[in-house]
C-alpha cells in the first residue's frame, strides 16, 4: 500500500458530510495504524450506492465499513472466528461466519481493541494462507 489514501474512498467518506463521515475517518486512521500495508479499496458500487462500501483487506478481506442513515456498521469476514474479549461485536451475532461492530451517532468506539481486532483478522487471514 501506498502512503497515500485511496481518493474514492476519500470521497465515499466526504459524501456522508455529518458525523458518520467523521467517525469513519477515524477508523480508517486506526486499520493503517493496526496494518501500514492494509489494502483499501471501494467495492459493490450500484446505482443505489454509487460510492460503494469501502474494504479493507491484507492477504484476503479483513472487514468493511458501511454507512446507514442513522448508523455505521464495521463487518468483520471472518469475525465468528475471532476472539472477542472486550464485547466489540454487536451485531451479526448469530452468522457463521460475520461479525459486525454497529456504531450509532455518539457512541464511544474502543481504538486499542478495534485495532486488535484488525490485527487479529490479519493473522487469521496470514495463518490459513
Amino acid at each position: 500500500m501506498t502512503d497515500e489514501p485511496d481518493a474514492s474512498v476519500d470521497a465515499k467518506i466526504a459524501s456522508l458530510g455529518d458525523w458518520r463521515g467523521e467517525v469513519l475517518s477515524r477508523l480508517r486512521a486506526w486499520v493503517r495504524e493496526a496494518d501500514p500495508d492494509v489494502i483499501e479499496e471501494i467495492k459493490w458500487r450500484k446505482p443505489t450506492n454509487p460510492l460503494g462500501v469501502i474494504a479493507w483487506s491484507h492477504a484476503g478481506m479483513i472487514a468493511t465499513g458501511e454507512s446507514y442513515r442513522n448508523k455505521l456498521k464495521v463487518t468483520f469476514a471472518k469475525g465468528a472466528a475471532l476472539t472477542d474479549s472486550t464485547s466489540l461485536f454487536n451485531a451479526s451475532l448469530d452468522g457463521g461466519t460475520r461479525r459486525a461492530i454497529d456504531i450509532a451517532e455518539g457512541e464511544p468506539i474502543d481504538e486499542e481493541a478495534f485495532k486488535a481486532m484488525i490485527r487479529a483478522a490479519i493473522a487469521l487471514n496470514t495463518q490459513k494462507r
